[in-house]
């Protein structure tokens, strides 16, 4: 049930998205078949179908920062290492646009990544939220048709939160919601929660979730090994089945789900048991089902975009849920565009991805 929001309005639309996808994904199974082992021992990739998709992409993982919140992390850096925010030295939203440019993306939808705003001081995070937000929508206005916004909340506060999404959605007038998969420990589907995921459903939005590290492990949980290596991947999938073992998921049937870096290691995971066989993944999946749900979510394309990643994707969910994502400015969109072009994708598969998908539940 492909690039719906699961009302019954769409019901015809659901069942001729599930056609698709059904028949993409034997495709997928076949080609895999076929190549069977060779594909994990010769990872150079076969060349691509084809060489073009759509010339003007969205990227739907596209970060960025305000200066205030950059003079923040830095004096904060100064007490603490904060992870990644280096990378934002330097940053500019005209620099932004020239990479933009180079990748061929017409629109970038702005989000808050790792560190996020919370560090334990909610009045901090409350204020951050807001100037962030308010950030975002200036350089929506200030370069026309280019940026688009999932608002930052200031998790794990939910009153708080709920009076931000009311902000968000009805004066700056955001495309979705930016989320981490974890707050201070708490997984997206924590029963605190609740009332937040309530109204998110109501609103029928867009749902963008980035990969961060729980506190156990987000600095040198294994010695020279970086959180990002290992932990984000497995964070963003521990919130992926806690989202759906906590029935929030099946609650939330008109929110559209995006998650960061092609879910993590959520396709390599146990998680689907005998749903993971060949013969079951053919099938459709019963609904509110484990499967239904993985179907039913979108995945974006950063630190995803290579020959396996886009494979495994491609059998288990269809390239219908795939996403443009580059992760800016840790990735940029020539350089996840020139990794797909090496993952055996036809024209029509990669239009979908550079921007076809997308214009399935994006409002404008």
């Amino acid at each position: 049930m492909r690039g719906t929001l699961y009302s019954s309005e769409n019901a015809r639309e659901t069942v001729r998205g599930r056609d698709r996808v059904e028949l993409s994904r034997r495709a997928a199974l076949q080609s895999l078949g076929a190549l069977g082992a060779s594909v994990l021992l010769n990872l150079s990739g076969p060349t691509a179908v084809a060489q073009t998709g759509n010339p003007r992409r969205l990227d739907l993982h596209h970060h960025f920062v305000s200066p205030s919140w950059m003079d923040s992390l830095t004096a904060k850096n100064a007490i603490k290492p904060v992870q990644g925010f280096e990378t934002f030295k330097g940053y500019s939203p005209a620099k932004a646009i020239e990479a933009m440019e180079k990748g061929a993306v017409e629109t970038s939808f702005l989000s808050v990544t790792t560190p996020g705003i919370w560090f334990g001081n909610i009045d901090e995070t409350r204020r951050a939220a807001r100037e962030l937000n308010e950030y975002a929508a200036k350089l929506r206005s200030d370069y026309k048709g280019r940026y688009g916004i999932f608002a930052v909340l200031p998790l794990p506060d939910v009153d708080a939160s709920l009076r931000e999404i009311e902000y968000a959605y009805d004066t700056l007038k955001v495309d979705g919601i930016g989320f981490l998969s974890s707050y201070h420990d708490r997984l997206l589907g924590d029963e605190t929660f609740a009332p937040m995921w309530e109204e998110l459903n109501r609103r029928r939005a867009i749902v963008y979730t980035h990969a961060t590290a729980p506190d156990c492990c987000m600095w040198n949980f294994v010695p020279k090994v970086s959180s990002i290596t290992v932990e984000f991947s497995s964070d963003i999938s521990r919130t992926i089945v806690n989202l759906i073992e906590s029935g929030t998921a099946n609650r939330t049937p008109n929110v559209t789900y995006i998650w960061s870096h092609g879910g993590g290691t959520i396709f390599s995971a146990r998680y689907l048991g005998n749903s993971g066989s060949m013969e079951s993944l053919e099938k459709t999946a019963t609904p509110n089902s484990k499967l239904f749900h993985l179907r039913r979510f979108y995945y974006d394309t950063a630190s995803a975009a290579d020959y396996v990643h886009i494979q495994l994707m491609k059998m288990i969910v269809g390239t219908s849920q795939i996403v443009f994502g580059t992760d800016f400015p840790w990735g940029t969109p020539a350089s996840i565009a020139a990794e797909l072009q090496k993952s055996n994708l036809t024209a029509d598969e990669l239009r979908g991805i550079d921007r076809d998908n997308a214009l399935r539940f994006l409002p404008k």
